[in-house]
């Protein structure tokens, strides 16, 4: 006789005995942190980590549906400690991301957002869940990290915002704490002649996880001289890393030497703070090179931008 197949959140709807995993749809922010003030809840979002993670086994976790939440969702521009500023809603999709019309200096995010997996998977996930996910090859990090990105955390307790090179802290940790919620990107506006772009080394040109990926954000004064300088690396450390040497030596570089500069680089200072592993994609030896080889590519790209490009 044919067995009823189990659903993936048997026990869902359930009151919370015996350990049986409950299902809610947070009505609203509020009662959304109220939720998680509890313990015991999963924050879920786009789902589409969360769900590939636990393919053939049922659900076991409680969790907190903020599919809902329309507040969390939207791209505007805002002030943040006084200075202008994006703000992306955690639900934001990358698929929003990418066809919002941004400014040119965040370029990197809007490449880096078209490389998330493929269309349906863009359409679906959100910047909030990929950051709080916080793999090692997430495309989205190294471009928020580049462009000094902070994240907002909201709980009953409160609001308190941190870099995004605070937040995340390596493979699958983060400083979230258990009954907070990511509520907000905010990435700071710079003027007009900035320039940022992003470079991914994969097995395949779409839908596959990074060997490598760079992301380039810099900013020129009148002179064409860099004045603002961000350059991050993926995949190449259990978290995403910014590269101070790199941007040290570009700082007040004319545009048209920026490759000059980094070619004249120690690279075992360089890329000092990398700690690349052998996996199944690539040696910690390739990966090194291939980040370099990233990193002189983006360095090209933004040398060959348009002084007068707005």
């Amino acid at each position: 006789m044919a067995t009823r197949p189990q659903h993936p959140f048997e026990g869902a709807g359930a009151p919370d005995h015996a350990g049986a995993p409950r299902y809610e749809r947070a009505a609203d922010l509020d009662s959304a942190l109220r939720r998680l003030a509890e313990g015991g809840w999963t924050p879920l979002a786009g789902g589409t980590d969360f769900y590939p993670a636990r393919v053939g086994r049922p659900v076991r976790e409680s969790l907190l549906d903020l599919g809902g939440l329309r507040a969390l969702r939207g791209i505007a521009a805002a002030a943040h400690a006084g200075a202008p500023a994006w703000r992306l809603g955690a639900l934001t999709t990358w698929s929003d991301l990418a066809r919002a019309p941004l400014d040119p200096g965040l370029g990197a995010l809007q490449q880096a957002a078209r490389e998330v997996g493929g269309i349906q998977i863009q359409n679906q996930a959100t910047i909030g869940g990929n950051l709080c996910n916080a793999s090692p090859a997430a495309d989205g990090v190294p471009a928020l990290l580049a462009l000094d990105a902070q994240v907002e955390l909201a709980s009953v307790r409160g609001v308190r915002t941190m870099p995004l090179a605070a937040f995340v802290l390596g493979n699958r940790r983060t400083a979230i704490a258990a009954d907070e919620l990511l509520t907000a990107v905010i990435v700071p506006r710079r003027s007009a002649r900035a320039v940022s772009r992003f470079l991914k080394l994969g097995h395949r040109r779409y839908l596959v996880i990074s060997i490598a990926a760079v992301a380039a954000a810099l900013d020129f004064d009148v002179d064409d001289r860099v004045v603002q300088c961000g350059v991050a690396i993926g995949a190449c450390s259990a978290a995403a890393v910014r590269l101070p040497v790199v941007e040290s030596a570009l700082a007040s570089a004319p545009r048209a030497q920026l490759g000059e500069r980094f070619d004249a680089l120690d690279a075992a200072s360089a890329f000092a703070p990398l700690a690349p592993i052998d996996d199944v994609r690539g040696t910690a030896a390739y990966r090194r090179e291939a980040a370099a080889e990233l990193v002189r590519r983006v360095l090209a790209e933004i040398a060959a931008h348009p002084k007068d490009a707005r």
